[in-house]
């Protein structure tokens, strides 16, 4: 069986970015003790189910991470590492802001043993930082990047494009210096209208408004093309890296294996007597708290992933990857053979157009491909 990846969500944050729609919460106090121990309780729940499987990955995520006391990474880290033999490898990521309260404590997430950080630096420019409600500022930004540089082996950052009134030339040279300060990883993301955030109700009164379509994919294109400078290869639709630094966690997901979700929101994929289970933890804090606290956990819902659901599932995915998809990878993992899954005529008309590649091993979606991606999905998976 493949290594383990582990998913740890810290829901809260300073303030709620208004684009963002992920689980995250804003507390005025938060109850640093009561949270660190309801994680380390769900986290032993979960690994006496589990059983002592190779730990591949820790994924600290959030909300933000970097507002957790160290102290409780620290102990989660010995805890997961003592439940689940690591891989000599082990790769232990941990999401910051690069505001001077996190900053502060970057040294003592490289104590705790934290061995790759990301920083959610999202943009250089000033006034887009502003306009995205982030905490921090262009400065704060760079010195959080070569503050970071110094302190961890493994460094990545997020940077978010199609940001309103955006310029080619002002993308390039906003990559130029972030790629300049740390070169390793790449995650992009486009600026969307997601439904129940802030930015939804600006955009439905015309207060944003968001580049042209072919903006938006001219600054795509730039961003592979600053990163290959730098030597980052795309080896996922939004993902660039260095050869060897790729995230070994997001790989688990993309690769569709096994990876355990702790904390509130939290997803799992779990294979479970035989069987592949979707897991998912109550999305609120205090109630999950207190389910871990009565019950060990705070497991909303536990559904068998059916074949056709895990064929799917991992075509989403897997298609993501400039590797693309192993065919005896699939059909392990599915019980149905890869070109079962698919539509052969998508495949033939995709293959003629240059978007997908089967080699009869390998099924991959090309650079064009993957641009087009969605649609490519939504015709090509049965």
């Amino acid at each position: 069986m493949t290594p383990l990846a582990l998913y740890i969500h810290w829901p809260f944050c300073l303030a709620k970015c208004p684009y963002c729609d992920f689980n995250s919460h804003v507390r005025d106090r938060i109850d640093q003790p009561r949270f660190a121990a309801a994680l380390r309780q769900e986290l032993a729940w979960e690994a006496a189910r589990l059983g002592p499987r190779r730990l591949g990955s820790i994924f600290f995520g959030g909300g933000t991470p970097s507002l957790m006391d160290p102290a409780t990474t620290a102990a989660l880290i010995a805890d997961a590492t003592r439940f689940f033999p690591p891989t000599p490898d082990l790769e232990i990521t941990l999401e910051a802001n690069p505001t001077s309260v996190e900053q502060a404590r970057l040294r003592d997430f490289r104590a705790a043993g934290v061995n790759r950080i990301s920083m959610g630096i999202q943009s250089l420019n000033e006034t887009d930082l502003h306009r995205l409600g982030r905490q921090h500022s262009a400065p704060q930004a760079i010195a959080a990047l070569e503050h970071a540089r110094a302190t961890f082996p493994r460094i990545s950052f997020d940077l978010i494009y199609a940001r309103p009134g955006q310029t080619l030339p002002a993308w390039r040279a906003e990559l130029q210096q972030a790629l300049g300060l740390a070169a390793d990883h790449l995650s992009l993301y486009q600026l969307t209208i997601e439904p129940g955030t802030a930015y939804e109700a600006l955009h439905r009164r015309g207060e944003i408004v968001l580049p042209e379509d072919d903006l938006a994919a001219a600054l795509y294109d730039a961003t592979g093309e600053e990163a290959a400078k730098f030597g980052l290869l795309p080896y996922e639709v939004s993902n660039y890296a260095r050869p060897s630094a790729e995230s070994r966690h997001n790989l688990a997901y993309w690769r569709y294996t096994d990876y355990a979700g702790i904390g509130p929101g939290a997803h799992g994929r779990l294979t479970l007597d035989g069987g592949l289970f979707a897991t998912r933890r109550h999305r609120a804090p205090e109630p999950w708290a207190e389910r871990v606290e009565r019950d060990g956990h705070g497991t909303t819902h536990q559904d068998p992933v059916s074949q056709q659901d895990r064929a799917r599932e991992m075509l989403l995915m897997g298609l993501r990857l400039t590797e693309g998809i192993d065919a005896a990878a699939f059909a392990a993992r599915t019980g149905i053979a890869l070109l079962d899954a698919i539509d052969p005529q998508i495949l033939a008309q995709a293959q003629e157009e240059s978007y997908l590649t089967w080699t009869g091993q390998t099924l991959a979606a090309t650079a064009e491909g993957r641009k087009r991606l969605d649609s490519l999905l939504a015709a090509l998976v049965n």
